[in-house]
This record gives C-alpha cells, structure tokens and sequence, in this order.
C-alpha cells in the first residue's frame, strides 16, 4: 500500500490512541459474543471491510459493508468461539495513521478461538464531525493452532534425539535419512524448490508434517542462479526476507540473482528442507479411495520413483513453460532465436544486431545488457505497457515494511486489506508514481511508446496479480530508448521475418542477428495440465488471477481438488502466504478441516 505513516506528536495522543482501540475491541468482544447482528453492525460505518484468514470462515474471505460483515461474523462465531480480545503490549501499539487517505486510529489484536489463536488489526474513525467512532475497516487472521504451534523460539525441538547420542545417530545421520524417505512416504510433496516451495516447506517443518521438496534443477537456487547474467531483485531486500530467517544486514539493497540462489540454498539446509534435486516431478494421479497422491518423480539419471503424499503443492511459480508467440516469417529467419529464460549474456553478439521482442522487466533488463555490450539493440513493442521507476516508484509499494514494528505486523498490515481496498490503495499509489515518473513517461511518449497505467490506473501492481505481466519496473532502459541509445519498433509495423531480419510493412528492411522472446510463459496451471491432465484442469478452474471474489483464484487455499495446492508470487507474498498455507494443510492432517 502506498501509506504515510504520521507518528503522533506527543505522549497523550498515543495514550488518547490506545485508549480508544481498547474501548471499542472490548465493545466489539462483548457484541460478538452476543451473536447479534444489530449489535455487531452498530460497531461499524456502513462502507466497513472485512478480510478474514481461516480464523472464522477456514478462506481467504472478504466481506463489505456492516450489515454483510456483521450477519457474518453473528453466524461465524458459534463455530469459531472467538474471545480474549486484547491489544498486545509486545506488538506495535495503536497510532493515528492514514490509510488510504484516511485519518485513523489503527490498532493490532489478537485474540482466541476454537482452535487456535489469532491477530488482527481494525482502524477507527469518526463517523462525522464531533460523532462517535466506528471501524471503517477489520482483518482477522489464524496465526497457529493450538498444541500444535511452530517449533520455535521457546518450543523449538531439544535436539535429545541426536545430541551426544552416543553410539547412536547423529544430526547428520538423521539428516540422511529424513531426506533419503527409504521405507516412508512424504506426507506433502512440493514441486518447485524456489521462493515459494522453500517457504511452504520451512513452514510445514516447524508444524511436523514430513514435506519432500522436488526441484528439477542440480542445486536449490539454480532456477535463479540460471537466469540472465545482470538479473538482481526489484524491490528491497528488507521486504523479501524468507520466514525464520531474515537476510543479512550485509546484503545489499537489491540481490543480485546469484546471491539469492546461494541464499536459498543455505536456507534450505539451516532449515533442514528435505530436498531432491535434479528431479523432475512428471505426472500424477489422486487416488480417491486411499486419498492420496499417486505421484511420479524422474532422478536426472533417469530413475523414477512413485511417491504417495497426501497432499501437492505446485510451487513451480506464476509462470511455466516459455510461451512461443507465432511470429509471422520467423521459420524463414537464419539469425538465432533465443526465449528470455535461455539468455544469459549479450557478449556473444558484440557488434551485431538484436531485436527483443517485449517490454516487460527482463526484455528491457535484457536490452541493457545487450546494449552494455554494444550491440545494437531495438525493442519490438506489442502492446500497451505500464513503467514504473524502481527507485522511487516502485519502492511506495515497499512503505508498509519502513513502518516502525516487528516484521509479523508488518506482514499482518500488509494482509489485512480487502480487494476493493487494495485496489483504491493501488490506484493512489499509482497517481503518486505518475508524478515521479512524469518525465519519464513523457519522454516515453514522445518517442512513440504505447503507456498505460493499468485498466483501472492501479498501475503495475493489479497488473501482476491479474495477468502475470504487461509492466517494467525501469532500471534505466527507459532513459536509453528516450536517447535513441536503445530503439523502438512497434510489433504492429513488422509484416514478416525474413532469412536476413524483419521486413516492414513499408517495405524498409531491419537487418537482425538475434531475436530475444520475451513474451513470457504460460501460466502455472499449463504444469498442471500436462502432468494431472486436462479433466483435473477443468475441475479445478483458474489458477491465479483474480476470482469473483476479489482474490487470487485457488491460490494459497484449498481448491476443488482434494490435496492439491498453489503458492507462487514474489518473496513477500510467499512468505505471508506460507504460513496459512501450511495451517491449511496440517489441520486436514488433523481432521480439523474437511475438502472443499
């Protein structure tokens, strides 16, 4: 969210703060207790939000409007017994805060359920001049489950099963035969070994379900260590920590992708991941009688082997397989094709010609490269796109984590909003980046450049969570394309490729020695569909993007397939995410929760 934090200036105003989000979480206890909905909705304006994280509704669960919230949560609360609301002195306290343009007080609780405990945050404001204050907004989120909670800080394991074990096995020799799963099924088995398939495992660990990571690539971290040589992180390093472990404060601001790799692979083993790589996950088959996975894995060697997890998670990422466009002529081109994912470097081509076609962040990462290397180098525009400066636009994106407080209310912030408030938030934000980026656009513009700022101006944002793509975060390819350093050619003046390069629709030859696709990849669900089949794809529907719900569809939640499961996104949204994820998963372990 792009937020200004106000601090409150002085002493009373945080205990004015403070006393008045404890008033009303011990009005809103005492409402909810009574299952009344008038009561409960008393408590809110009439355009309040709510977004609930399994602790009442078991989803990924947005309601709107006091009336909605408040029949809601009346139903909700004879199964979910909430109470002990309380403002945790530990965690950040309540501020005065503007959010969304709103002036308000916000404020984290947490409290108890049925099963577990849980956190939240609400923000109050006045309903009109001089009158009483409501919340406008609430989240409640379940945080763990009880007897059952993560093996950390002051549960974390005594290590008596190994340490000075005497005669007997190691930590080592446990390690071996953990990972080896020689008499023994994994109970979770994760496809993907990257952000996403590390974070949901680490947290599957702490809670004792036994989780096997396949990864096709020779080590964890090569699906990043393999990409194009100048790659490094977008966003911050203080907004991408993994859970558990945060990065060191040595790190630099934006990792360079072979860092990252080795990162991951480090985390891996401190986190005792159980990992197979160079093994392909191939095909699989749920077998409904025993409820599991009939799942089968292919060793670089060429051995397989046939696993039976209850549970999948395809953790392979938003994007799949690269995606070949049909380009007219390109049979007849001589030059070399390269997809983006096979390009590593531009010092092959010093001295010739490339055409990249793109506009994403990797083809104009690409296109510095290329140019870096003096090739001459032109960018085949497609379709409209949006650009966003890294540093400073896109790092309003990143102000929620330069807020003061623990990184889990940080984290707790950022998942609290909405759709619709995400959404209103995006679009402030993105008129914010346009004022940044005027001259950058402008300049843009004036060269030919088809710019957007997304369908409904929430800029790049939306654009990633609905389609995967259509942005640049710029790191000064922009600059270059305005100088004439880097040219630009719509896709729409191309009429053929020909043996020696492009043909124009004017008949104007542009002599190319290598084409760069960067036209993405297929989404997740094309792995899905070629290893579960076509009928498993049907059943279960999309697979990220946004549903009717304003949410991500069947992502991080249980889907219409029993036992199968996604993750994906950037750092920050795998970190947060995992760790519903995983409650998911362990409490349909302990029968807690049923299939959808």
């Amino acid at each position: 969210m792009n937020d200004a934090y106000q601090s409150l200036a002085q002493p009373q105003a945080a205990d004015l703060a403070r006393a008045t989000a404890a008033r009303w979480l011990g009005a809103f206890e005492t409402a909810l207790a009574t299952r009344d909905p008038a009561r409960i909705a008393g408590l809110f304006h009439p355009d309040s939000h709510w977004r609930d994280i399994l602790a009442f509704t078991w989803h990924y669960t947005p309601v709107e409007g006091h009336t909605a919230i408040a029949e809601r949560l009346a139903t909700e609360q004879g199964r979910t017994a909430a109470h002990g609301f309380h403002i945790p002195p530990r965690r950040r306290a309540p501020q005065r805060i503007t959010r969304v343009g709103i002036d308000c007080i916000e404020a984290i609780f947490e409290f108890e359920t049925a099963v577990g405990r849980g956190s939240g945050l609400f923000r109050l404001s006045p309903v009109g001049e001089g009158e009483e204050t409501k919340a406008w907004h609430i989240s409640t989120t379940l945080e763990e489950l009880r007897g059952h909670e993560e093996k950390i800080g002051a549960n974390r394991p005594t290590g008596a099963a190994y340490s000075r074990n005497f005669g007997g096995d190691n930590w080592e020799d446990v390690r071996s035969k953990a990972r080896s799963y020689e008499g023994r099924e994994p109970e979770v088995l994760v496809i993907g070994g990257a952000q996403a398939g590390l974070c949901i495992a680490a947290r599957l660990n702490q809670l004792g379900v036994d989780t096997l990571v396949v990864e096709k690539w020779p080590r964890i971290g090569d699906s990043w260590r393999k990409r194009y040589h100048s790659l490094a992180l977008h966003n911050s390093t203080h907004v991408n920590h993994l859970p558990y472990m945060e990065f060191p404060p040595t790190y630099p601001t934006y990792i360079p992708k072979d860092m990252l790799g080795n990162w991951f692979e480090i985390y891996a083993e401190a986190m005792e991941i159980n990992c197979w790589t160079n093994t392909e996950f191939v095909s699989g088959e749920w077998d409904d009688a025993a409820k599991r996975w009939s799942a089968r894995v292919r060793k670089a060697d060429g051995f397989e082997r046939i696993l039976r997890p209850r549970h999948l998670v395809f953790a392979n990422g938003v994007s799949s397989y690269p995606f070949i466009p049909d380009v007219p002529g390109l049979d007849a081109f001589r030059g070399e094709v390269v997809h983006s994912e096979g390009f590593t470097s531009g010092a092959k081509w010093r001295g010739k010609a490339a055409l990249i076609l793109g506009t994403g962040s990797s083809a104009n990462d690409i296109a510095q490269d290329l140019h870096s290397h003096d090739v001459k180098t032109t960018i085949v525009q497609r379709g409209s796109t949006t650009v966003v400066s890294i540093n400073p636009s896109a790092r309003l994106n990143e102000a929620v984590w330069d807020e003061d407080g623990l990184y889990e209310d940080c984290d707790l912030v950022a998942a609290s909003p909405t759709p619709s408030l995400t959404i209103e938030s995006y679009k402030m934000g993105a008129q914010r980046m346009l004022e940044l980026d005027r001259d950058m656009i402008e300049g843009l513009q004036k060269i030919g450049f088809k710019y957007d700022m997304g369908e409904d101006g929430t800029g790049h944002q939306m654009k990633y969570f609905r389609r995967g793509g259509g942005y640049n975060l710029d790191a000064g390819s922009s600059a270059l394309m305005i100088k004439g350093e880097i040219g630009l050619l719509q896709y729409d003046r191309i009429e053929t490729f020909v043996e020696a390069g492009a043909r124009l629709t004017d008949g104007t030859m542009v002599p190319v020695d290598v084409l760069i696709l960067a036209t993405g990849y297929y989404p997740q669900v094309e792995l899905v569909r070629r290893s579960l089949g076509e009928d498993l794809v049907k059943r279960i529907g999309p697979v990220w993007g946004i549903g009717v719900d304003g949410e991500l569809s069947n992502m991080f939640k249980r889907t219409p397939q029993q036992g199968l499961w996604f993750i994906a996104g950037g750092l920050p949204h795998c970190r947060i995410n995992s760790k519903y994820l995983a409650i998911q998963i362990k409490a349909m372990e302990l029968g807690m929760l049923a299939p959808l």
